[in-house]
């Protein structure tokens, strides 16, 4: 505000219209925080100076560049829709351009007209001006980036308003708009550079097509997806034949245009993945869903497109190419090996005189170490090889023992005691995942009657993976397990990890309603990594989550962390849940959930997992103190 002493000394009716600048001027800048275009912020104002501030009209206008001058409106409030655009306005230095709007574009300068009824510039609006009730009229050039792209006109509806503090205000508000313009369009150029630089960084510019580092990304989803619906999955690698010799012979521009031409080629056909250019001559063909039969057939499908001769030069140039294939799991399972193996099929391929080749060079050892090892789990699955662990979860505030998860070991008789991270991912892989899980269940109903016989009456809590919740045979496995035991659904629970919810969840809450049908009790496992929605846990018939041990484990000495386990536990309780925090390794942290209401935990300060054997002993000896 430039005249502070002046404000003071001014009668009421100039006092209410400075309110009114301010108003305008304050309610423009919190809109200038929350703009994404320029005409959007434009309307906002409009509505603003009208509604908020209390004038008669607001009006933005564009100066336009054609012969005639013309000013185009963008945004305007205080009158019927479509009027602005009925009337004539140009910046140009003729009778029409010498009203305020025109002026102060033409000008770049702040234009007045402080009694429409009397000043004759108005003359050829007058008419309708005074009809709309307006008495006087402000136009402030709206100068972006050192250029006057158009005006900000408002009208009061006394004639003498705009006294020099609401003037010196509103040009203010005019300079902070232009200032919002500047800001928006500096963020699309930032955001047009971006798009420029992920372009540069992800694709080929020739082709148009996902380059390297796009590729080996997409490789990783897709062999993560395969791996978790345990399918298989297909690279080809394409090599054009004599494209050093069509390069040398006709030149780099023809050349390209011959890429162009098998890269538009191999886009025909609808592979149901990726399609890349990985080198100057070579392409990537990732097939999601492919075992050998559809790899073959898709090869061969394109080598006969590529048999038609490609014009270039006035030359009809036969791009004859080489396929290698190589297939998941049977020729690795992670993209560098896939890609690399698939790269030597394509040499074999060249080398031997075939269009196509599958990888046939021979397993690496590690390759070799995981098949040994899948035949290795199945036969330690049928025998005597596993070991049924447990980790016990605690009430916070008796101490009481809740309940235990039920854990699994590989006693390999070679490698010794093997954790689950090793060989989970090799039963998912493998098919093993749900017989594995199924060896779990039986072993943990046959330990909760051992333990019920000797009156420890402590559920056991199963894991299912998303190849479980897909099993249709689960519900029958868990009542005939039950039924083989003669046990109540509270001996056992199950625990399902948010992810495994997540990969599919309508099928998800069938199978758990189903699950609750039976009577047992259902946790969700890790929460808080696998994105599922509020609305969708109201959904499911679950009794408790468990908060994932990557932030209960950092909440001490982590802001981030405490306040998503507080947040989780207050969103739990108020879907009228329990909550189990997971990775509780100090009686700090312990304390720490006791304060926000968690129930139960379960981590290293409470127990190690422990073979289930010695269950009975710890928990005989076991004294919760916090």
């Amino acid at each position: 505000m430039t005249a502070t002493g002046g404000v003071a000394a001014c009668d009421a009716s100039e006092l209410q219209r400075v309110h009114r600048a301010l108003r305008t001027l304050s309610a423009s800048n919190r809109a200038l925080l929350r703009a994404e275009d320029e005409d959007a912020l434009f309307h906002e104002f409009c509505r603003i100076a009208v509604e908020e501030g209390g004038y008669r009209l607001a009006w933005v206008t564009r100066a336009e560049h054609d012969e005639a001058k013309t000013v185009r409106p963008i945004a305007c409030a205080g009158v019927n829709e479509g009027y602005l655009e009925s009337i004539q306005v140009t910046w140009a230095d003729t009778l029409l351009g010498q009203g305020p709007t025109g002026t102060a574009i033409r000008t770049g300068k702040p234009s007045v007209i402080q009694n429409i009824q009397t000043d004759p510039r108005e003359a050829p609006w007058r008419e309708a001006s005074v009809a709309r009730g307006y008495g006087s009229l402000l136009s402030m050039p709206l100068r972006v980036e050192g250029v006057v792209i158009g005006a900000i006109s408002i009208a009061a509806p006394e004639p003498d308003a705009f006294g020099a503090d609401e003037f010196a205000l509103l040009g203010e508000t005019a300079e902070d708009l232009a200032f919002g313009i500047e800001t928006l369009r500096m963020r699309a150029r930032h955001r047009a550079a971006e798009e420029t630089i992920r372009r540069m960084a992800w694709f080929d510019s020739l082709t148009g097509l996902p380059n390297r580092v796009q590729l080996d990304e997409r490789l990783h989803a897709a062999l993560d997806e395969a791996k978790g619906a345990n399918r298989p999955l297909a690279v080809l690698y394409l090599q054009i034949g004599s494209f050093r010799e069509i390069t040398e012979a006709l030149g780099y521009r023809e050349s390209d245009l011959l890429l162009q031409e098998i890269a538009r080629r191999l886009g025909s056909f609808d592979a149901g993945g990726t399609l890349a250019r990985v080198g100057d001559d070579a392409f990537v063909i990732v097939l999601a869903r492919g075992d050998s039969e559809a790899a073959r057939g898709l090869a061969q499908r394109i080598l006969a497109s590529l048999a038609v001769p490609v014009e270039l030069s006035g030359l009809l140039l036969d791009a004859r190419a080489s396929i290698g294939i190589t297939l998941y799991p049977g020729h690795g399972d992670d993209p560098e090996a896939l890609l690399r193996r698939a790269a030597v099929a394509n040499f074999q391929a060249r080398q031997t005189g075939q269009r196509h080749a599958f990888y046939a060079g021979g397993l690496d050892s590690e390759c070799t170490r995981r098949l040994a090892l899948m035949g290795e789990l199945r036969r330690a699955i049928e025998g005597e090889e596993l070991r049924l662990f447990c980790q016990p979860k605690v009430e916070i505030s008796s101490g009481l023992v809740s309940g235990v998860e039920a854990l699994v070991r590989w006693e390999h008789p070679r490698l010794g005691m093997i954790d689950p991270g090793g060989f989970i991912a090799l039963a998912e892989s493998a098919g093993l995942i749900t017989p594995l899980t199924y060896w779990v269940l039986g072993a943990a109903l046959r330990q909760s009657y051992a333990w019920h016989s000797a009156g420890l009456a402590v559920p056991l809590a199963v894991n299912l993976s998303p190849h479980d919740l897909r099993d249709p045979q689960l519900l029958d496995r868990v009542r005939g397990a039950l039924a083989t035991w003669g046990a109540q659904p509270d001996w056992i629970a199950f625990e399902i990890t948010e992810g495994a919810l997540m990969d599919d969840p309508g099928g998800a809450r069938s199978r758990l309603a189903q699950l609750k049908d039976l009577g047992v009790e259902l946790f969700i496992d890790d929460f808080g990594t696998g994105y599922s929605s509020l609305a969708y846990l109201q959904k499911l018939p679950i009794d408790s989550i468990k908060i994932d041990q990557s932030f209960v484990g950092s909440m001490a000495n982590d802001e981030d962390s405490a306040v998503i386990v507080r947040s989780t536990i207050e969103m739990a309780h108020n879907l009228g849940l329990r909550v189990v925090a997971e990775g509780v390794e100090t009686h700090a942290i312990a304390d720490q959930l006791a304060r926000l209401g968690c129930e139960a935990a379960q981590g290293y300060c409470i127990s190690r997992p422990m073979p289930v054997a010695q269950f009975a002993e710890w928990t005989a000896g076991f004294s919760w103190v916090h």
